[in-house]
């Protein structure tokens, strides 16, 4: 079951995404907000496993709510939902650990399927964001493109060791490993495990 909550400072779209959603079995609301801060409220007392946030909301925005919900709850997925389609927002949300990136003027529908694509650990980028400009805006050997727990992850893959490894020494599930080194392929740019190994060795990911 996807326990969704949705961030988003416009009530009115809230209670579209909710109408959406009231009739799918697999997706259950279990919060809205209309703050970043309403939002981590919500992340603590009722563990969503799915975001849908925006960007710009008052008191605190979605970039810092992302840091800040994913330093805390790193296995939560986080949808971005904005109208701002350029290269340093969608960064901004990437780097502070986001799934993925959907503009407003998406249909309903295709909200629904970027809800259920990140719940399975995929990354869902709007097909009108151009992700070849924005891979190559950031260069790959750029920290920052990752998360703090993806680099901590990159530098054990760098030392050639295995999902089920990496999941014991950082105390973490293997699913989740697993859905970190998919994010880190997508968000490279990469192609497969393969190339996600031979990455880690050039860049020298090491201890």
């Amino acid at each position: 079951m996807i326990r969704l909550a949705i961030a988003e400072d416009h009530q009115s779209l809230i209670d579209g995404i909710q109408l959406l959603l009231e009739f799918e079995k697999d997706i259950v609301v279990v919060g809205t907000a209309n703050d970043g801060e309403k939002l981590l409220e919500i992340v603590h007392s009722k563990h969503p496993n799915v975001i849908l946030t925006d960007i710009r909301m008052p008191i605190m925005d979605g970039i810092e709510a992302t840091k800040q919900i994913k330093t805390q709850y790193p296995d939560t997925n986080i949808l971005a939902f904005s109208m701002f389609d350029q290269t340093e927002a969608i960064s901004q949300m990437l780097e502070a650990g986001a799934s993925g990136y959907l503009l407003k003027n998406s249909p309903l529908t295709e909200v629904l399927s970027a809800i259920r694509s990140v719940a399975e650990g995929n990354n869902y980028f709007d097909a009108n964001i151009n992700t070849n400009a924005l891979n190559s805006s950031q260069s790959p050997s750029k920290k920052g493109i990752l998360t703090k727990r993806q680099i901590e992850i990159l530098e054990l893959v760098a030392q050639g060791k295995t999902s089920r490894e990496i999941a014991e020494e950082l105390f973490i599930g293997v699913r989740t490993v697993e859905t970190h080194r998919k994010n880190m392929i997508k968000i490279l740019g990469l192609q497969g495990k393969g190339e996600l190994m031979r990455y880690a060795l050039e860049k020298k990911y090491r201890f």
